[in-house]
Order: C-alpha cells, then structure tokens, then sequence
C-alpha cells in the first residue's frame, strides 16, 4: 500500500501541479460543437471507461452532526484529496486524505477493502445498498455520471468549455425541473474522448458559490494497472471481516421498522419489498432520506440541533437548512425511535413528510 505520506516523488509532482494549476486552467480552452443532449449520452454511457488521476474537493456545508455522523462534517464542510485508480465498478481503489486522516477503500471480487492508515486497520466486508457517504464519494468522475444519470435532454443546457487537468473540457449544465428541490443547477466538465466528469460543481439556490466542487487536477484516461487497485494488507495491519460498520447501513439492516412506499410525493427508490429499514426517496438530483433513529442517537443529536444558530423548532420537528440541505429531526417517536429526515429538497416537503409519517405510523418488518 502507498500511502500519502510515502508518495514521495509523485507527492512532489503533485506540489509542481498545483503550483502550475492556475496558470494551466487559465490557457483557453478548444471549444467543442458537441451539442448538449449528446453530451450528456456520453456522460451517462461512460460507465466502463477506464482511467486513473489526482482530484480535489471542497464541500461548503457546516453540518451540525455528532458521534458516529461526524465523519460528514469533513466530508461536506471540509477539504478533501483523492487519488483514484478506476478498472470498473468492481476492480477500482480511491485514496480519500481530509483533515481527519487517510481512508483508502478497494473494491475487487472478494468485496470492499477499508484501510484507515493512521490506526492502521483493514476492514474486508460487503457494500450496502445504503450506508453513510465517504470520501471515495467525491470522485469527479462517478459523481459526475450519478448526479446525471436520470437527467432528462431537456433539462441541459451547453456550457463553453473549460481547461480541466489539461484537457479541453466541454461543458454542461443541468437545470432541475423539480419545484421541491433545492439544488438550482449542477455544472459538469467532461473529457472529450471518453465522456468522464472531470469536474463538478454543485449550487443550491440563492448560492453564488457552489455548496459542492470536484475536480480532477491530474487524469489519465486509461485503465490503470490490476496490481495499482488490488490490495493486500501490510504486515501489522489489525484486519477484520465485517458485514458493515457504517452506521445507516446498520440501522437500515436492523431498525425493525420498514418505511412508506411514498413519502412527500416522492416514490421509494428501493424496489425490494419489506427490506431496508431506511427509506431513500427523490427523482434525479432531488433526495430524502428517511432514518428512523433509536434514542441513543437521536437525544445527542436533538441537543446540539436544538443549540444550533438557525434551527427552527416547528410543531413537526428541529428544521435546519445548511446550504442546499435540509434536515427535520422529528418531535414524533416510534417506539423509542425519531425520523431524520434530510435532503436536497425544500423545508415545506420536509414537514410534510414528517406529517406524513405521524399520521400513517409504520410498522414493524
């Protein structure tokens, strides 16, 4: 494994790139013809492209979030360098550095390796269908394509292109036609050849800024070698075999509680029936999740929102929007247990599911 404080020379190289970053992006970009719809079919087909590079992301958001939470603070709110080596969806490795530590996570067939290098641990386990997001989340590339995935042609627009770890990017811009969301715009750069996302910026509305940016500052649009992605544990390492040790994949796996299969309008987007004690709602860039969380987590949780500047206590809930975000921690209990509620979507669609779930209480699984 090599870490970032052993890169050495690469690390060096990576100093030399940042320094000239500005200079580079500054260069005028080859505009491209490519018309928007087109685009956006080879960002949404560019699944299987393989590539390797250098990117970094800035997140704008300060979460107010305790415990096991904690991690999103950094993650959304804070600085964060990747270095991601892609093959396909199951054969990549991306190396997530932010104010916290180094988390490395490797996918390949036995399933998903989580290598924390400060305590140095090693965690082999399974990906859930739902679990908390990490740093490996940011990816330009992945975020990219996710983010546009069921972007309808009509909802793009054409941006000029754009010099983006040197290449000639062209761009786009996706207007969400949801009156519920609260995401305004989300702007994409893509690599002409293979249609991967090199940067991504993020804007809520009323933003001038974006809530969220990715970009790559180093991208080499070829799949990397096998042995770069394949990981073995360090001599030392303290390694274990666990289902997960994220915290919603565990509530969503034994919370005995199933959600609705609509909430606020939105549908469930998880098809399996009677599984998932978490709900995911939302069309396209507009999300709501639904936690039910037990009173252990939710009492700490309750208390720093209820100290937090600008949160509203409404008859529903603690309401708080952070940028594009917003988060409803119910006044309601299930047997012990309150709904966060959070999302990309308006405060107003926010009591309103929270009024739904009081009134159609759900039941056990």
């Amino acid at each position: 494994m090599v870490s970032w404080r052993r890169w050495g020379a690469v690390a060096a190289g990576v100093a030399l790139l940042v320094a000239l970053s500005p200079a580079v992006g500054a260069l005028p970009a080859r505009q491209s013809r490519v018309s928007a719809p087109a685009l956006l079919a080879a960002v949404q087909a560019s699944g299987r492209a393989g590539y390797s590079g250098y990117a970094e992301a800035v997140g704008g958001l300060r979460l107010p979030l305790t415990g096991q939470f904690s991690s999103l603070v950094d993650l959304f709110g804070g600085h964060t360098r990747l270095r991601v080596w892609w093959r396909s969806d199951q054969d990549w490795r991306v190396d997530a550095v932010s104010a916290t530590g180094e988390t490395d996570v490797h996918r390949d067939v036995r399933g998903t390796w989580i290598w924390e290098y400060e305590s140095a641990r090693a965690a082999l386990g399974y990906d859930p269908p739902v679990r908390l997001p990490r740093g490996a989340d940011l990816d330009p590339a992945q975020l990219g394509r996710r983010l546009l995935s069921e972007a309808d042609p009509a909802t793009v627009d054409r941006l000029p292109a754009r010099r983006v770890a040197g290449v000639d990017s062209p761009g786009l811009r996706l207007h969400p036609d949801d009156p519920q969301t609260t995401i305004s715009r989300v702007d994409v750069w893509a690599d002409p050849g293979t249609g991967l996302p090199l940067r991504v910026e993020v804007y809520g509305a009323g933003q001038r800024g974006p809530a969220l940016q990715t970009a790559f500052l180093d991208f080499e649009p070829r799949s990397p070698d096998p042995a770069t992605t394949r990981f073995e544990p360090p001599p030392g390492a303290d390694i274990s075999l666990v289902a997960t040790e994220d915290l919603a994949a565990r509530i969503d796996q034994f919370a005995p509680v199933r959600p609705p299969a609509e909430l606020a309008g939105y549908p469930l987007r998880r098809r399996v029936e009677g599984l998932g004690a978490i709900g995911t709602y939302g069309r396209g860039v507009t999300v709501l999740a639904a936690v039910p969380l037990a009173g252990r987590f939710s009492r700490p949780l309750r208390d720093v929102l209820a100290d937090t500047p600008g949160i509203q206590d409404r008859d529903s809930g603690l309401l708080l929007t952070v940028g594009p975000l917003t988060l409803l921690l119910s006044n309601r209990e299930l047997d012990g247990r309150a709904w966060l509620l959070a999302g990309t979507v308006t405060p107003d669609t926010l009591q309103r599911a929270a009024a739904e779930l009081a009134q159609a209480p759900v039941g056990p699984r």
